[in-house]
């Protein structure tokens, strides 16, 4: 291996590892908001990615029916939810607004759009605003009811949504596979390097995003109340910061960092219904070496995961995946020597 295969293979490890940063990004907001280990975000990548690519082709995506389902779902939990606590008649109309009336104009906008070739960045927007309110409406049906639970039962449950998003995903999108065109032609020489439009746009959003995520959490009153939140659950809850509201938002965030993850991967590769759990897994290995609470170092881990998968496929492409996957278990094996065990009360 020369200089130059070198500096190919690092810049494609840059490349997949600024869309695990995201990845591995939502997995700790996540976490730290409502304790729960997210399996189910690299469905929210695929499902964004083949919404992206349909809307592409000029087809309208089965996300509509999806998200029109989940609304009418989250809706009859919200009716159950106010029966017990008895409800106020805002708390009624609110639910019908967020389960039932934005889901409903999404899907007539997006039965609008499908077909009329608006371009890339409609395209991009319509994804997002239809990918991003399931995280909202997933946390009220399966995550809300349990949300006092362990994180052990938190797991379990995170691995149950992973099994049906995915048999939903096949439902309504298809075996088919989906790949979106390039989002830009645009071809630019570094020396040996020949660095894509399509490569040049992961950088552009992943920072742009990275950015707003942090502008969001630094100076807007949400992003405060979502790190308290994370800092002190109960004490979040005492001075008055609704923690279940806090859990939507951070589902809501994760969903569309991931239909935004989805959006940059659809121009690279062929997407799946189900091709999404394994990019979210190595985004959960950047969450992982970042101990599940610091974002810069995540954001570094995924780049360090990137870069190793790039090499690991020039030199051994079989076992790319086991390599990819063994550097969390230095990580997990330090923590568990450093960091001394504590059960979990009851």
């Amino acid at each position: 291996m020369d200089g130059t295969i070198l500096l190919f293979l690092v810049q494609d490890g840059i490349t997949n590892g600024a869309i695990y940063a995201l990845l591995g990004i939502a997995l700790v907001l996540v976490f730290a908001v409502t304790r729960v280990i997210f399996i189910p975000q690299g469905e929210f990548v695929a499902f964004g990615a083949l919404t992206y690519a349909l809307l592409e082709s000029g087809r309208l995506p089965g996300t509509v029916w999806l998200l029109a389902g989940f609304g009418v779902v989250a809706f009859v939990f919200d009716v159950a939810a106010m029966r017990r606590s008895g409800g106020s008649g805002r708390r009624l109309v609110a639910a019908m607004v967020a389960d039932l009336a934005v889901p409903a104009a999404l899907v007539a906008v997006a039965a609008g759009v499908a077909g009329r070739e608006l371009g890339a960045a409609t395209h991009f927007a319509l994804t997002v605003a239809l990918i991003a309110p399931l995280g909202p409406l997933l946390y009220k049906i399966a995550y809300r009811p349990i949300a006092g639970a362990s994180v052990l039962t938190l797991l379990i449950a995170s691995v149950g949504v992973h099994l049906a998003l995915v048999g939903l995903g096949l439902f309504f999108f298809g075996a088919e596979g989906l790949r979106a065109p390039a989002m830009s032609s645009l071809m630019v020489s570094a020396g040996p390097l020949i660095i894509t439009g399509q490569s040049i746009a992961v950088y552009v959003v992943t920072l742009v995003a990275i950015v707003a995520l942090w502008l969001f959490f630094e100076r807007s009153l949400w992003g405060k109340a979502l790190r308290a939140t994370a800092v002190n659950r109960l004490g979040a809850r005492l001075v008055g910061i609704r923690t279940d509201f806090s859990g939507t938002l951070a589902f809501g965030l994760a969903a569309g960092v991931g239909a935004v993850s989805g959006i940059l991967v659809a121009p690279m590769t062929t997407i799946y219904y189900d091709t999404g759990f394994l990019i979210g897994l190595k985004g959960f290995v950047a969450a992982i070496i970042g101990g599940l609470a610091s974002h810069p170092l995540t954001a570094a881990a995924a780049l360090a995961v990137g870069s190793v998968e790039s090499l690991a496929s020039f030199f051994a492409s079989d076992l790319k995946e086991i390599v990819v996957f063994s550097l969390i278990l230095p990580v997990l094996l330090w923590r568990s020597l450093k960091h001394v065990h504590v059960e979990e009360e009851d």
